[in-house]
């Protein structure tokens, strides 16, 4: 019973996060410089590790597929398959979890370690709301660039899984007949509904790292507890809400 009591307080204390942060709204043109960090530590730094992961990701996707599909005779939809699988679900998926390891675990620590060592106190004292100053631009910075990092995944898988599919002598797919089998059964709505499902995993992951490092509290051994508290939350609420807003983009 105590544990769901705190699961629904954390729940309360994260929509309450959010309303007083909306509340700073009309003051975001004076945050701009923080905003233009945030997208840079965001967007700009986790581009190279989005890039990799993402083009192998595409890669082993159209190696199994091309092993699978040859028995089948359906190797020339190889391009379909990881052009669907990486738009609507590996793509957002996978950046959200890079993001909530290397920003998620970035932005907890550093809200902790302003917690433990009184610097949100001093902010409070001097009448600086640290969901103006530090919550704000951050989640402001997310919508604009998970959506960037999501198309980015996206390309770099697909011509990951074309250089594989051209180059690997079991499969023998061209790139010319990967792309057109990638364009012909995928839609728009395709697309848009897995920016849509990666807008939603990275505002969720923000604010609640946010909720947890300025919820810290104790000494400096509890920041790595709420580091990895934010962590693993994070993770399980990437996977809850990719079924559930999966579920209402199919029958929307």
């Amino acid at each position: 019973m105590n544990y769901l009591t705190a699961i629904i307080s954390h729940i309360g204390g994260t929509v309450l996060l959010l309303m007083r942060s909306l509340k700073y709204v009309g003051a975001l043109p004076r945050q701009f410089n923080r905003f233009i960090d945030q997208c840079y530590v965001i967007g700009y730094t986790s581009l190279p590790i989005v890039t990799i992961l993402s083009f192998f990701i595409g890669s082993v996707l159209a190696l199994q597929s091309g092993y699978s599909m040859e028995n089948f005779g359906a190797k020339q939809f190889i391009g379909t398959l990881v052009g669907l699988t990486m738009a609507r679900e590996l793509g957002p998926v996978m950046v959200a979890i890079l993001i909530a390891g290397r920003v998620g675990s970035a932005i907890t620590a550093e809200l902790a370690s302003m917690k433990v060592y009184q610097e949100i106190d001093a902010l409070t004292t001097m009448n600086i709301p640290a969901e103006r100053m530090l919550v704000l631009p951050r989640l402001a910075a997310i919508l604009i660039m998970m959506p960037v990092l999501a198309i980015i995944a996206n390309l770099c898988g697909w011509y990951g899984g074309a250089l594989v599919c051209q180059y690997t002598h079991s499969i023998s797919v061209d790139s010319e007949s990967y792309f057109t089998a990638l364009k012909t059964y995928m839609k728009p709505r395709d697309i848009t509904d897995g920016l849509v499902k990666a807008e939603v995993f990275g505002f969720v992951i923000i604010l609640v790292c946010c909720y947890i490092g300025l919820n810290t509290r104790g000494g400096p051994r509890e920041i790595g507890a709420s580091v990895t508290k934010a962590v693993v939350t994070s993770l399980i609420l990437i996977l809850v809400l990719d079924y559930f807003v999966t579920k209402a983009l199919l029958f929307t």
